[in-house]
């Protein structure tokens, strides 16, 4: 089994599910990827799963329990999943639906019956501003790597991504055309040799189709819908044209100039990260900078009453959250109205998660910041559209 990632679409489609009418069933589970930790990591998701019985039981019948169960309980006898896991997992189902979703990280254990996915885990994962995408380049091997500074891991490359410049260009590799002509010559009847076009030029052409092949699906099937910054790793004489036809925002100007192929998959995460780590200082201090200019103009808040009208309202362009800063509550999504309580109260979050969670679904942007990096002291730190 190859694990495949979630992206802000798919968790924002998952967020959109209509509430109030579909049943969602979410378990949350840390995980291992070697034996004989993972051996574990079954029997605590068997518990799990008769917590969301126990608990679906409460309020409806054996046969509709039974029905909404049956992918769950199917996944406890998968060995080969269970064998192929990460740091964490998240099972998601309802009614017609039902997916698993490997984490890069350790979550909770929880088991929830609600009328909405419980996505928050994956949210804070997601909206991480520590995040990339690595592109391994060459001839004769494309690969797109995911992850952060603690683990990087092959994405499963659909098939509109050619796999190596034979399989991009196919017929249309271009090879030098040459013609041997007689000159009237030597005693050793020689010829000479005359090439249509140099076979620099010939394989300079096939390099940029190449290029222009990856690029394109690159973009729109995995930078686009991840939001993700891209790091280019290939020979260093790779770099300059394929940034020359590239039409990739998401690609950062640094990248990792070696014969990727040298690199294993550790090797290259430590380089990525080390790219990466000036990229993600900017990128803080980017959005530091932009939330002080707009708090000056009035434009931007860190109260959390204001913040959650204004996010009800659709008026939260970008919200910066405190990374591991809890505020118990509950959140009116409809008003924003907030009612601080005991986070061991039912049915009681963290008002950050639920207001990440409504700023998205409005259509803005969360990202999920260290304490050391947050502008306010209140735990948010949000810019308003008007």
């Amino acid at each position: 089994m190859t694990p495949v990632s979630l992206s802000l679409d798919e968790l924002r489609e998952l967020m959109s599910r209509e509430r109030g009418d579909t049943l969602c069933l979410s378990i949350y589970l840390p995980t291992h990827r070697r034996h004989p930790e993972n051996q574990q990591d079954p029997i605590r998701y068997r518990n799990l799963l008769r917590n969301l019985e126990e608990s679906l039981l409460k309020t409806h019948d054996k046969g509709q329990a039974d029905l909404l169960l049956e992918p769950f309980r199917a996944l406890v006898e998968d060995r080969e999943f269970w064998n192929h896991t990460w740091e964490g997992l998240a099972v998601l189902g309802s009614a017609g639906y039902f997916r698993t979703i490997p984490l890069h990280r350790p979550v909770p254990e929880l088991a929830i019956v609600a009328d909405s996915f419980h996505i928050k885990p994956l949210l804070r994962i997601l909206q991480s501003a520590d995040r990339f995408q690595v592109l391994r380049l060459s001839r004769q091997q494309v690969q797109l790597f995911e992850g952060n500074r603690d683990h990087l891991d092959e994405v499963e490359l659909d098939g509109a991504v050619p796999r190596t410049l034979t399989e991009a260009l196919g017929e249309e590799l271009t090879e030098p055309h040459l013609t041997v002509t007689s000159h009237g010559g030597t005693a050793l009847g020689s010829a000479m040799r005359h090439g249509h076009g140099s076979r620099a030029d010939e394989v300079g052409k096939d390099m940029e189709r190449f290029f222009r092949a990856v690029d394109r699906p690159i973009l729109n099937l995995y930078s686009r819908p991840s939001g993700l910054p891209l790091i280019l790793a290939a020979l260093p004489e790779h770099h300059t044209p394929f940034r020359e036809v590239s039409h990739n925002p998401y690609l950062i100007t640094k990248g990792i100039e070696i014969d990727p192929a040298a690199l294993s998959v550790d090797q290259l995460r430590e380089r990525a990260w080390h790219v990466m780590q000036h990229e993600y200082r900017a990128r803080l201090r980017k959005l530091s900078e932009s939330f002080e200019e707009a708090l000056s103009k009035q434009l931007a808040s860190n109260d959390l009453a204001e913040v959650a009208t204004a996010a009800a309202h659709a008026r939260v362009e970008t919200l910066l959250v405190e990374a591991d800063r809890q505020i118990p509550g509950r959140l009116n999504r409809d008003t924003g109205a907030i009612r601080m309580e005991k986070l061991q109260e039912p049915e009681v979050d963290d008002l950050l998660d639920d207001l990440a969670e409504l700023v998205l679904t409005r259509g803005g942007k969360v990202v999920v910041v260290p304490a050391t990096d947050m502008p306010a002291p209140t735990g948010l730190a949000a810019t308003f559209r008007f």
